[in-house]
């Protein structure tokens, strides 16, 4: 377990072999993978989470200070650029916030933004005890492409001012 981020700051890289001792390293921090023992390894990002905030704070507590907003439950469908900066992301479940309070189910709801603004907006998380760890069987990376798992944890956060979508438009 390494830092990547410390107090909104970058601290450290993930390295390969190749690269630690660059950094002063003598050891990778285990960021090479193939899907198979006959497929080509490259560099990977390992499994990354969030950590919780330290203070308590419920959901009810984080949203409470929202007075319009989006309440995105669970990983959904996902698109990301190759330079992994512009994305798109999905849910499994989403719910309006009025005034502070979680209210009707919605449905065909993304957000977009690209990686510095998004982190940039990062106003919150809950602690501990709502961490979760999520995960996929088919991350899907290089050329040609290999498949890896992979999972990535967090509590429930709040990012104000993240641009939301409506993924159900139709034409016409």
């Amino acid at each position: 377990e390494w830092m990547l981020i410390e107090q909104g700051k970058l601290v450290n890289y993930e390295k390969i072999r190749d690269q630690a001792h660059i950094v002063g390293q003598k050891e990778s921090d285990g960021c090479c993978y193939a899907q198979s023992w006959q497929d080509v390894q490259f560099q990977r990002m390992p499994n990354v989470s969030l950590r919780p905030g330290t203070a308590k704070l419920s959901v009810d507590e984080l949203v409470s200070k929202v007075d319009k907003g989006i309440y995105i439950a669970g990983n959904g469908s996902f698109s990301i650029d190759q330079q992994r900066y512009n994305f798109q992301f999905g849910g499994q479940v989403f719910y309006a916030i009025e005034k502070g309070k979680i209210t009707e189910m919605l449905e065909d709801v993304a957000y977009q933004a690209n990686t510095q603004e998004f982190w940039n907006s990062c106003a919150g998380s809950c602690d501990q005890s709502d961490y979760r760890l999520f995960g996929a069987f088919n991350d899907g990376k290089g050329q040609p492409s290999q498949s890896s798992a992979v999972s990535h944890g967090s509590a429930t956060t709040r990012f104000n001012g993240v641009n939301v979508i409506n993924t159900g438009r139709k034409l016409g």
